[in-house]
């Protein structure tokens, strides 16, 4: 195993000095019915990237915020050197593109009323053409490990989780934090019973009562529907690996925190706009909606532990899977990055496992394909407050 202080680092900078480790050319869909379109650029033009979703029309209060909000972040999210907009009508397409020409990358908007679905294709096709050129000569540079802003996620855990995979990204954040790294952490429903933990590590009383309305709030919207989250939280895969409680499934997920301050509480796609170490994002427990509100966030690189074998992806961020279960390694091979089983054979302690994934991170940063890549894994799951009107 090569020492990952020994891999010097490359990225793509920003033109707003941002850094990205991948490079690509998106093809935002601002609503359901745009998606033919994309979709069509996409087969058009290679090395192009299409977002198509089901959402976008009739949506309004922060339920349209959010998804807005998610749209443009992807549009400014450093893995993405240049993008196109396309809509069914003007408005709220220049709205998407005004907001991601703030990062001074190319952006152009596109919209289907009063063009048609062949026409804008067309159009927006000879722009993408131009853009994929002119990604393809951005050369990498060097760049540091606090460049990289960082998120992470678990899913399917296990009694494994707790034990080896997530303390693993803990003792990976610890060595981010000290770096000077930014890192976001997240699930508000996925701590309940560890609630108390996240509040003690708070940095102000300001950041621990933000996540504390935001895990309230969470709370109360579970009761005020009547249900039972058993089947749910934990969920079937959770039980079916030994995890009988949310409060044992969360006092394993916040074991991802390490020992770091957390400094900054964010609302759902928001972006980090404080000092660098680790943030808690408002967010969904449900694996490709947070993954999602990560990437729009700014996360340019995930870690994710999983147990029994979660397979998620997204088409931006990368996505390393980390397991310590033995039975996933052997039938889901082609889905695990990192094997740290060995950390439950005794084979090597917390700071082995960190550093075999710190080296299979500084591999991917430099242009590695992460397995949910190469499988095609593009999970992109807009998360929906409520009904449309």
């Amino acid at each position: 195993m090569t020492n990952y202080q020994d891999i010097a680092l490359t990225g793509y900078r920003r033109e707003n000095g941002r850094v990205g480790i991948r490079n690509y050319v998106l093809l935002i869909s601002v609503d359901d019915i745009s998606n033919a379109a994309v979709i069509g650029v996409e087969s058009l033009v290679r090395g192009t990237l299409a977002l198509p979703h089901p959402y976008g029309r009739l949506q309004f209060g922060a339920d349209l915020d959010l998804t807005f909000n998610t749209l443009i972040g992807y549009g400014k999210n450093p893995n993405v050197a240049a993008a196109i907009v396309i809509g069914i009508e003007p408005n709220w397409t220049n709205h998407i593109v005004e907001k991601i020409a703030e990062t001074g990358k190319p952006v152009r908007g596109f919209s289907i009323e009063r063009t048609g679905d062949l026409q804008t294709i067309a159009d927006a096709a000879r722009v993408a053409q131009e853009f994929v050129q002119y990604a393809t000569e951005l050369p990498r540079v060097p760049i540091e490990w606090n460049e990289i802003l960082v998120s992470t996620k678990c899913g399917e855990s296990d009694t494994t989780s707790g034990l080896a995979s997530n303390p693993t990204v803990g003792r990976v954040f610890d060595r981010l934090e000290a770096g000077g790294s930014t890192m976001i952490f997240g699930e508000t429903t996925e701590v309940t019973g560890a609630e108390d933990k996240v509040m003690e590590r708070c940095a102000t009383p300001e950041v621990a009562a933000g996540f504390k309305k935001a895990f309230d709030d969470y709370q109360d919207l579970v009761k005020s529907q009547g249900v039972n989250l058993l089947g749910s939280q934990p969920t079937e895969g959770n039980i079916r690996g030994g995890l009988t409680t949310i409060e044992e499934k969360a006092l394993g997920n916040v074991e991802k925190m390490g020992r770091c301050t957390v400094v900054g509480y964010l609302d759902q796609a928001e972006a980090p706009d404080g000092p660098p170490g680790l943030y808690f994002m408002d967010s969904s427990s449900a694996a490709a909606e947070q993954v999602t509100l990560c990437c729009a966030g700014g996360a340019v690189l995930h870690l994710f532990t999983t147990g029994q074998g979660n397979i998620i992806g997204n088409p931006v961020l990368p996505t390393i899977k980390i397991t310590a279960n033995p039975l996933t390694v052997e039938t889901m091979s082609e889905h695990i990055d990192v094997d740290v089983t060995g950390l439950l054979r005794f084979e090597y302690n917390l700071d082995g496992a960190a550093d075999r994934t710190m080296e299979l991170m500084a591999r991917t940063i430099n242009g590695r394909l992460t397995c949910a890549e190469t499988l095609r894994h593009d999970e992109f799951v807009l998360t929906k407050l409520y009904r449309s009107a």
